[in-house]
C-alpha cells in the first residue's frame, strides 16, 4: 500500500466548530475527509458543558486516536493564548477554550477564528488548492473572512486578520454588534437578514438576496485592491443557501468596481467544501500547528 494512503488511513484530527447557532464536532482524516460528525444547537447559556459532551462523544467515535484537536470559533479569537470572545456568545467571552479542550481530550489543541480556519481548509483540499492569494468568506449567523497571501494565512498582531464582516459598506448605516455602523455583518449575516425580514435567510425576498450580493461584491472590490487577491471563495449557509442569484449579483458588482489592472481575473467561486468547510478548517488549524508550529 502506498505510504500516503497509509498516512490518510491512520492519521486523523479532532475538529470543533463553535458558532452562535450551532456547535459541531467531528473527526477528519489526513486527506480532509470528514469521517464522523455531529452537531447540536448552541444553547442560550452553559455553552461549554454542552460542547464538552459533544466533543467527548466524537472523540470516542474516532476510528483511531486523533493526533490533535483544532477549534474554529466565531470571533474575535486569540490563537496566541487560546482564548475566545465571540460577539454572539456572551458566556464564552474571555474563555480559555484551547486549554479547556486540551484538558478534556488530552490532545494538543489550537483555536482560531472560524473563517480563518475555512481559508486553510479551502487551500488544503477545497476550491483554492494551488492558489497562493485568496480570501475565504463565511456567511452564516455572522460574516467572517480569512486571507491567504503568498501562500500564508494572515494572522495580524492579535490573530484577528480578515474580519471581513466589519468592512463598512454603508456609511452611517445600521448599527453593528461590533459597536460600529454600516458593517457588512449588519446587512449580510443570517442574523441581520432574519431580523430585517422576519424570515430565515433561505426564505429571504429576491431583493434582499440581490442586495446581499451587491454589498459583498462592494466589500470584495476594496479588499481585493488592498491585498492584491486572485480569488474569493464564498461559503456559509447564507451564501450557499441563496445560490446562483446571489453569486450573479456579487460578480456583477465586483466587475463594476474592481477596475484596477491587477484585479483583472479576480474570480469568485462557491466554497468547494460546502457545509463541511468549518470542520475541515478546524482540522486544518491543528494540522498546520503540528507541521509548522504556527
Amino acid at each position: 500500500m502506498h505510504a500516503a494512503t497509509v498516512l490518510a488511513m491512520t492519521v486523523c484530527y479532532l475538529a470543533i466548530d463553535v458558532g452562535s447557532a450551532k456547535l459541531a464536532a467531528g473527526v477528519v482524516g489526513e486527506d480532509g475527509e470528514v469521517l464522523v460528525r455531529d452537531r447540536i444547537s448552541t444553547p442560550a447559556r452553559d455553552v461549554w458543558p454542552a460542547l464538552a459532551r459533544l466533543v467527548s462523544r466524537m472523540q470516542a467515535s474516532a476510528p483511531t486516536q486523533p493526533v490533535g484537536c483544532g477549534i474554529g470559533c466565531s470571533g474575535p479569537a486569540n490563537p496566541f493564548d487560546g482564548t475566545v470572545s465571540p460577539l454572539h456568545i456572551p458566556s464564552l467571552v474571555g474563555f480559555d477554550l484551547a486549554a479547556q479542550v486540551e484538558a478534556l481530550t488530552g490532545l494538543p489543541s489550537v483555536v482560531d477564528n472560524d473563517a480563518k480556519a475555512v481559508a486553510l481548509a479551502e487551500g488544503w483540499c477545497g476550491a483554492a488548492v494551488g492558489v497562493s492569494d485568496f480570501v475565504a468568506i463565511s456567511m452564516g449567523a455572522g460574516v467572517g473572512g480569512g486571507i491567504v497571501s503568498g501562500g500564508r494565512l494572515l494572522d495580524g498582531h492579535r490573530g484577528n486578520a480578515g474580519h471581513f464582516g466589519h468592512i463598512v459598506v454603508e456609511p452611517d448605516g445600521r448599527p453593528c454588534v461590533c459597536g460600529g455602523k454600516g458593517c457588512v455583518e449588519a446587512y449580510c449575516s443570517g442574523t441581520a437578514i432574519e431580523e430585517e425580514t422576519g424570515r430565515p435567510p433561505q426564505r429571504a425576498p429576491q431583493g434582499v438576496v440581490d442586495r446581499t450580493g451587491i454589498l459583498i461584491g462592494r466589500a470584495l472590490a476594496s479588499l481585493g485592491a488592498i491585498c492584491d487577491l486572485k480569488m474569493a471563495v464564498v461559503g456559509g449557509s447564507v451564501a450557499l443557501g441563496f445560490g446562483e442569484p446571489f453569486f450573479v449579483a456579487l460578480r456583477t458588482e465586483l466587475e463594476q468596481r474592481a477596475n484596477l489592472s491587477f484585479l483583472r481575473g479576480f474570480s469568485v467561486v462557491p466554497a468547494g467544501l460546502g457545509q463541511l468547510a468549518p470542520l475541515v478548517g478546524a482540522a486544518a488549524l491543528v494540522r498546520r500547528r503540528l507541521a509548522t508550529g504556527r
